[in-house]
Parts: structure tokens; C-alpha cells; sequence
């Protein structure tokens, strides 16, 4: 017979707790303990539950684990305002995270997917393909990890590592409501972020979820032929398609949508370019973030130089665009996404 693979306790919130609590016989509030064990004691496992019958966690060991993230490297950049983790998952698959430091409180930035199956030509995570999507509880397992290894809190998270987020979309939203939740960490949904290169029908699922999080759009082009070029999804989604679903979400969430742009050389960082964007994006409640792309070694795309970004900031602020230069952090590590893990992997 076909072993079982065992069930994520990470990954279910505490109604399911409960109910699991009662199908082993147990009272309701033991499913509430372990739900305060996993999600704000952050025990990694089973055994760490001091107050909960040992019979019972013998029982359900049997068929149910704490999923959790392993450090295998991590790298710290020069000015110790950032640090790169890569984590090893229970079945020895590899993704990344970042911890950055700000004046404001520390932000994490996760992955969602061991490798990416978009295909952007600048990206490092995709040049593995997809291998498999993480669990709401492996998600949340890496920012676990990194305030246990920091001791300190993180206040803002970024699902902007690697993958697709809304590529995973069931175990992503499982995790938006779990982290958020009153009696976890209890990150507030505002302080979230959600990276998306364009899924449209998954954009306006996410919508339909009321949520209060921030989308955020990786563009990185003015116009579909320059996006095509570079991002393989962009033949399937048009610019347009993209940016009705965003009128559409900010009409229906009160939230501003974040542009993600990366800067790159001779591809996309003419003023021409920015004031092109800056027609399309007339009127919209959104932000533009610059982003001087961190070039791959496998990628033969390079960062557009500084006055070329300066340029083109002021391009779109002329146009009365909301407009950003993301603050350079990790620059003497792997920052790039997927960058440590290709590293790591092929020594």
C-alpha cells in the first residue's frame, strides 16, 4: 500500500485545528493550543507543546508534521541592512528569502514556488522551471525562521521571491489569512504585498477576496512588444487586459496597485519609454517603482545606467505619476531572485 504523505499543520488554520482536535477525541480548545503553539509560539515540533496530552501528538504524528525551513546560507551585505537566506525544505528542495532593514520596521521578502515557471528573460528563479509550489505553512515557515535567527519582529512582508504567487493561488491565499491572523503574528493585511507578473483571472480572484493587501504588478515595459521580449506571459495577458483588471481592483478594494519596473539597458529606460508608461497609467490610483535590475550572470540583460533612471523618474513625475527609485539593498550579495540558489546548486 501507498504510504500517506503527512499533512502540513502549518498550513491549517484553527477551525481545521479544531476539528482535527475532535476527530482524535480531544476537547475544541486543545485544536485552539495548537494553533497558538504553531502560528505564535512558532514551535517546530510536535513535541515542543508542553501543555498539549503527549498521547494525543504521538497519535497525530503518525499522519500530520510542522513544516518547516532549514538555513543552509545566508549572506549579510556590508552595510548589515539586508541579508539573503537560503532555506532547504523537508524534502531537501531549495528556495530564498530576504530580510531587509528599514527605518520603519524589518520587511521579508518570501518565495512562493521552488523555481518559476513565467520565463522572464532577466529573472534567475526561472531558470530551473517550475519544480513545485510551497505550502501555506512553508511560506510561512521562512518568515518564522528569520525572526527566530534575527530576534527580531518583522512588520512587512513582500510575496516577491520566487515564483508566481498567484500561480498558487489556494495555498497563497491560505497563507495571506494565516499570517494576518489575530492570534499569529498578526501582520496587518496593509503590510502586505503581493507580486504578480499578470495573471489576469487570478488578479481579479484575488479581488473578489476583499482583501486589503497591496498588488503589486511586475510590468517592466511601456508596450506589449517590448514586454513580450522579455516576459513570456505578456503573450498571453496584454498590457491592457492588465490594467482594466487593476482599474477594477483599486475600484473595488480602495487599494493603490503597485508597477514594478526594472531598469534595462537599452531595452526599456528611454525617456521616450517613460512617457509612453506614463500615458497609460494617466489617472490610475497607482505607484511606480524604479527597480536598477541586479543583473544574472546567465542573463544577458544589464542594469540601465544612473542618469538613465534619474531621467526617467523625472519623466513621470513631469506626467504627475507617482514614482519611486527602489533603494539599492544587497547589492555585494545574490539579491537577484533565484541568484544563491542557482549558486548553491550548481557547484
Amino acid at each position: 500500500m501507498e504510504e500517506r504523505e503527512k499533512a502540513d499543520l502549518r498550513s491549517m488554520d484553527e477551525q481545521q485545528m479544531i476539528e482535527l482536535a475532535v476527530e482524535y477525541g480531544e476537547k475544541t480548545f486543545r485544536g485552539r493550543q495548537m494553533f497558538e503553539w504553531i502560528h505564535k509560539k512558532q514551535v517546530r515540533e510536535l513535541g515542543e507543546m508542553s501543555n498539549v496530552p503527549k498521547a494525543f501528538l504521538e497519535k497525530i504524528s503518525e499522519w500530520y508534521i510542522v513544516s518547516g525551513v532549514r538555513i543552509v546560507e545566508k549572506q549579510v551585505s556590508a552595510r548589515k541592512d539586508a541579508a539573503k537566506y537560503l532555506f532547504s525544505l523537508a524534502d531537501g528542495n531549495l528556495v530564498e528569502s530576504v530580510w531587509m532593514k528599514y527605518r520603519h520596521g524589518n520587511s521579508v521578502c518570501v518565495s512562493s514556488q521552488v523555481g518559476c515557471r513565467m520565463g522572464c528573460t532577466f529573472c534567475a528563479s526561472t531558470l530551473t522551471g517550475l519544480v513545485r509550489n510551497l505550502t501555506a505553512g512553508e511560506i510561512l515557515s521562512q518568515i518564522y525562521e528569520i525572526q527566530r535567527e534575527t530576534g527580531q519582529r518583522v512588520s512587512n512582508v513582500i510575496v516577491m521571491g520566487m515564483g508566481e504567487p498567484l500561480d498558487n493561488f489556494d495555498h497563497l491565499l491560505s497563507f495571506i489569512h494565516l499570517l494576518s491572523h489575530e492570534k499569529g503574528i498578526r501582520i496587518s493585511q496593509r503590510n502586505i504585498t503581493i507580486s504578480t507578473c499578470g495573471l489576469v483571472e487570478q488578479i481579479r480572484r484575488l479581488m473578489e477576496e476583499k482583501l486589503q493587501v497591496t498588488l503589486a504588478i511586475s510590468l517592466h515595459a511601456p508596450n506589449d512588444e517590448i514586454r513580450r521580449e522579455t516576459m513570456p506571459v505578456a503573450k498571453k495577458y496584454s498590457m491592457e487586459e492588465i490594467f482594466l483588471a487593476c482599474r477594477d481592483y483599486i475600484a473595488y478594494t480602495g487599494r493603490r496597485v503597485t508597477f514594478e519596473y526594472s531598469m534595462i539597458d537599452g531595452v526599456n529606460d528611454k525617456t521616450a519609454h517613460a512617457a509612453e508608461l506614463a500615458r497609460r497609467l494617466k489617472g490610475m490610483n497607482c505607484h511606480v517603482n524604479l527597480i536598477p535590475l541586479n543583473e544574472v550572470k546567465e542573463r544577458r540583460t544589464r542594469r540601465s545606467k544612473e542618469e538613465a533612471i534619474r531621467e526617467f523618474q523625472r519623466v513621470l513625475e513631469n506626467s504627475g505619476i507617482n514614482v519611486t527609485v527602489r533603494r539599492e539593498m544587497g547589492g555585494d550579495i545574490d539579491a537577484a531572485c533565484g541568484q544563491l540558489r542557482n549558486r548553491f546548486i550548481n557547484k
